[in-house]
């Protein structure tokens, strides 16, 4: 017998009890029997929704391009439908992105003033 391995037993007796069966239920798992929801399964969720999103918005691309006239104030030209949807779309978001940021430095700045 090695001495990293030698028992706590000085006697030859062989122990009494049985040696105890390590647990098969991984120590993340809750009581419930539930996975806890953490920050990377949020990360995997959202990669998820984004690729189906891409798939989608690439179905929609390729099923409208069928060219449209446009014309945003003194421009004029002809662009595919689906790019003129995208374009606005983004617009969109970014004009929304703008306004909730805005929204968020009003709020921070008041949450620092003394009450």
């Amino acid at each position: 017998m090695s001495v990293l391995h030698r028992n706590h037993n000085t006697s030859a007796d062989p122990p009494t009890a049985a040696p105890q069966p390590e647990s098969t239920v991984p120590a993340a798992v809750l009581p419930s029997g539930r996975v806890p929801y953490t920050r990377t399964s949020a990360a995997w969720l959202a990669v998820c929704v984004a690729a189906l999103a891409f798939v989608i918005l690439i179905v929609f691309m390729l099923q409208n391009t069928r060219g449209v006239e446009v014309t945003f104030l003194w421009m004029h030209g002809s662009v595919p439908l689906a790019l003129a949807l995208l374009v606005a779309a983004v617009g969109a978001s970014i004009l929304a992105v703008a306004v909730g940021t805005a929204r968020i430095a009003q709020l921070r700045r008041l949450s620092r003033r003394p009450r």
